[in-house]
């Protein structure tokens, strides 16, 4: 009898198996089969002529491990993006003579979010520190950050990664100085006897660059063998090709481009993405450029005087008033608000209360509302 139960039961269940088949997509990501064997011998194809030394470690191992697990679902669901911004790279990469595997970089560092901000405050794509994105031509105003820019940073980048494979020589190490700094690169092997090698010295680098490069060959593995494990191509060209630029003559807002163009915000946000504001600024000897496919630019280009009529419209209606425009340390006027003291305006420009008494000429520190004030910005502060 209990058998026959048994059966029944079972047999129910099979049936609704059938008529409520399972969705690949609802299927979850670990049933993917994880032989050891396999991930050897594709380390293995992976190390020939690669630029980066890939030893069989069991770190390495257990990292890719990991992204197979984890990492298949993510990449699916956003195959665009890493198709647009994986054609760009290689571009840019190709101009500098740099190899082509260091468009994993920013796969690492920001998961390909431009708009990315870590705890230490690094930004963009590439994950730009201020002081290392201004030395390499970087700029920020409280407008735009050109860390968010995807052009402007990845070209930052490739001078970047250039000036720190001239220091050693060998990929790895300038992968871990991109992620730990120089200097704590120096330090390593200065404790580590003097070895210049990633896998020597790798035990004296801060815990996140001692995973870095491990991390590294990770992504480089799932993507350069994504076809094995379920990935759709991600490095179709197409729509990095189809997209160009165009100098904006006025300010103009991301919306205001929307609703003219009748395209999805979301779109021209995605391709203009280092606008903080979500408006281009215009600035008579700074060229500002926006970027969309060549079909929106040209229909841009054939209506450009009606889309500035319109443009100027919507700024009218546009409720409170722009925020301010500010530099880092150059010379601007601040207009004094109410419960402004001199305390709070100099931390919101990361400058000295000193320092705002003597480029005021002030004998006190007492201020009024819309008084005019001199600031040298230290620091560009949130509107």
């Amino acid at each position: 009898m209990n058998a026959i139960k048994l059966f029944s039961f079972l047999s129910i269940i099979w049936a609704l198996l059938i008529s409520n088949p399972v969705k690949a997509d609802t299927i979850p990501e670990q049933i993917h089969v994880i032989k050891l064997d396999t991930i050897k011998s594709f380390l293995s194809h992976l190390s020939q002529n690669n630029p980066i030394t890939i030893p069989l470690e069991k770190d390495i191992i257990n990292e890719i491990k990991r992204h197979i697990r984890h990492r298949v679902k993510y990449y699916n669901n956003r195959k665009m993006r890493f198709r647009y911004y994986f054609a760009m790279f290689e571009h840019f990469l190709s101009d500098a003579n740099l190899p082509t595997m260091l468009k994993y970089v920013p796969v690492v560092e920001s998961m390909l979010k431009p708009k990315a901000v870590s705890r230490a405050g690094a930004t963009g794509l590439w994950q730009f520190m201020y002081s290392t994105g201004l030395k390499n031509n970087l700029n920020y105003n409280s407008y735009v950050d050109d860390r968010m820019d995807p052009v402007k940073s990845t070209i930052a980048a490739t001078k970047y990664l250039t000036k720190l494979y001239g220091y050693y020589n060998d990929w790895a190490l300038a992968l871990a100085a991109y992620n730990a700094g120089p200097g704590n690169v120096r330090k390593a092997i200065k404790k580590s006897g003097g070895k210049v090698n990633f896998w020597k010295i790798r035990k004296y680098l801060p815990k996140e660059t001692y995973n870095y490069v491990p991390k590294f060959i990770a992504t480089m593995y799932l993507i350069e063998f994504s076809k094995e494990y379920g990935i759709e191509n991600l490095n179709d060209k197409r729509l990095y090709r189809d997209i160009t630029t165009i100098p904006v003559k006025e300010i103009v807002d991301l919306n205001s481009i929307s609703n003219f163009l009748q395209i999805p915000l979301d779109t021209v946000k995605f391709y203009n993405p280092a606008f903080k504001h979500d408006i281009i600024p215009f600035e008579k000897d700074k060229e500002s450029l926006l970027t969309l496919p060549k079909k929106n630019i040209e229909q841009l280009k054939n209506s450009e005087k009606d889309f500035y009529i319109f443009s100027k419209k919507q700024f009218e209606l546009r409720e409170g008033a722009l925020p301010d425009f500010y530099t880092m340390n150059s010379r601007t006027t601040y207009k004094v608000r109410s419960g402004d003291y001199l305390g709070k305006i100099a931390k919101k420009f990361g400058v000295k209360i000193s320092d705002l008494r003597k480029w005021n000429n002030f004998k006190s520190d007492i201020i009024y509302v819309n008084q005019k004030i001199v600031v040298y910005p230290k620091k560009i502060p949130v509107n």
